[in-house]
């Protein structure tokens, strides 16, 4: 009896958000305290998000208020003007709160932010309300979407607009190079973080979203979270959840000591 030839079977696709929430059970998240991650290999263009809850953006939203500043001067044929370029700067690079209130008011606040946002595709970010740019909520998947339009090439943004972006977020001002970068092994990160104690409650918001490199892919991280007793509470487990994300792709998660130059 001859025996029927055997097809070969394509390898399952890899669940790569179950690999996320796994690694992610790996973080000491205190009591209270919510997180969010979300990881993107630009490669490969595949993705993982774990956590689905919309967060208080706190100043990660100033990369969304560079691009739509970007994006309505691509619109109108023009360069950003000196003052316009001077505010982006120290805006991402020192998260300077009155540079980013100016540009704030710029792009049409938050109706502007969330026209802008919606060309970039993303469905989970609204701007905040009463000109308070730090109170947009949004979630790491739209965290993601947004990263990819700075840092992917299908863009709304032109490669003169993307390079701006990009420099910025690769000149972060050294006391603030904490986050994702946690999870790079090497140079070549971007990033933008937000922190922001709520009145009500006295607990902070920690955020931190960027591109690095982690076992020689090019990933883009996202890492939202509230609810943490302390600034660098909070610090700490964002940067053990970046790690954990980047894990996911690269195989493994490398810490460094993000203060060494």
């Amino acid at each position: 009896m001859r025996e029927a030839a055997v097809e070969g079977t394509a390898r399952p696709a890899v669940d790569r958000d179950a690999l996320l929430a796994r690694a992610l059970r790996a973080v000491d998240v205190p009591d209270g305290a919510r997180l969010s991650a979300g990881v993107l290999d630009l490669a490969s263009g595949e993705s993982a998000t774990c956590g689905r809850g919309a967060f208080v953006t706190a100043s990660v939203v100033k990369v969304d208020i560079l691009c739509a500043l970007l994006l309505g001067a691509q619109d109108d044929g023009r360069v950003l003007t000196p003052a316009e370029q001077a505010d982006a700067a120290v805006m991402i690079e020192h998260s300077d709160n009155a540079s980013a209130s100016r540009l704030w008011r710029a792009i049409g606040g938050a109706a502007g932010l969330d026209a802008a946002n919606g060309r970039f595709g993303l469905t989970e970010t609204e701007g905040g309300d009463d000109g308070l740019w730090g109170l947009t909520r949004t979630t790491a998947a739209d965290r993601l979407r947004l990263l990819r339009q700075v840092f992917g090439e299908a863009s709304e943004l032109g490669a003169a607009s993307r390079a701006c972006a990009r420099a910025l977020m690769g000149r972060i001002a050294e006391g603030q190079r904490w986050g994702v970068r946690a999870a790079a092994d090497g140079p070549g990160w971007a990033l933008k973080n937000g922190w922001l104690p709520r009145t009500a409650t006295g607990l902070w918001v920690v955020n931190s979203v960027g591109r690095v490199t982690a076992g020689g892919r090019e990933l883009l991280v996202a890492v939202l979270s509230d609810g943490h007793t302390t600034w660098p509470r909070g610090i700490s487990v964002v940067e053990a959840a970046a790690v954990a994300a980047v894990s996911v792709f690269s195989g493994r998660g490398v810490s460094r000591d993000v203060s060494a130059e």
